[in-house]
C-alpha cells in the first residue's frame, strides 16, 4: 500500500514539475517560494498591527511568531529528521526528470516546512480577523496554497509532503489561534 502512495506521489509530482512547465511558471514559481519575495508583506502586517491594534497588535504578532516557531519546530526539527525522506531534486532516480530551478538543499522533503508554517500562519489570522474582514480566508488560503504549489513545481517537495505540511499548519494555525483568543487583552 505504502509503494503505491509513493509511486502515486512520484507521479504527480511529474505531472507538476514537468507537466505544468511553462516560462511564466519558471519566473513566478522560485519568486512564491522565496521568503524575501514576501518581506514586505510581513512588514506590513506588524506595521498593521501595531498602527491599528496597538497592544493587541503585539499579541497578533506573538502569535505569528509563535505559529512560525512551532511550525519550524515541529517540522524541520522533529518531523523531517525522523522520517528522512529525500527531497525529489536530490533522488538519484529521479535524476534525468528534474528541472532545476532553484537551488536543492541537502534538507529532507517530508513535511514541506514552507507549507506548515504558511498555511500555520494564514489559519491563526483568518482566525484573527474574519469577523471584521472576511477576505482573509480566500486570499489566506489562496497564499499558503501558492507557495505550498511553487514548493513542488521547483522541484523541492513531493506533493504529499505539501499536503501534509498544509495539514500540520491548520493544526498549529488552530491551536495557536485558540491561545490568542484565550489571553488578547480586551480591546
Amino acid at each position: 500500500m505504502m509503494q503505491e502512495i509513493l509511486q502515486f506521489d512520484t507521479e504527480l509530482f511529474l505531472k507538476i514539475h514537468r507537466g505544468l512547465s511553462n516560462g511564466f511558471f519558471d519566473w513566478l514559481m522560485p519568486l512564491l517560494r522565496n521568503r524575501f519575495f514576501w518581506s514586505p508583506l510581513y512588514l506590513f502586517i506588524v506595521i498593521f498591527c501595531i498602527r491599528q491594534y496597538k497592544k493587541t497588535g503585539l499579541y497578533i504578532i506573538g502569535g505569528i511568531l509563535l505559529t512560525f516557531a512551532m511550525g519550524d519546530m515541529i517540522s524541520a526539527k522533529l518531523i523531517k529528521p525522523n522520517v528522512g525522506r529525500l527531497r525529489p531534486c536530490n533522488e538519484i532516480r529521479l535524476k534525468e526528470e528534474i528541472i532545476p530551478r532553484v537551488n536543492c538543499g541537502s534538507g529532507k522533503s517530508f513535511p514541506s516546512s514552507h507549507a506548515t508554517n504558511h498555511f500555520g500562519i494564514a489559519v491563526f489570522l483568518i482566525g484573527v480577523f474574519y469577523r471584521k474582514w472576511k477576505a482573509i480566508l480566500p486570499i489566506g488560503l489562496l497564499w499558503a496554497a501558492a507557495i505550498s504549489f511553487a514548493q513542488v513545481y521547483v522541484g523541492v517537495h513531493y506533493p504529499i509532503d505539501v499536503f501534509c505540511g498544509m495539514l500540520l499548519g491548520i493544526a498549529i494555525g488552530l491551536f495557536t489561534n485558540f491561545v490568542y483568543q484565550k489571553i488578547k487583552p480586551l480591546s
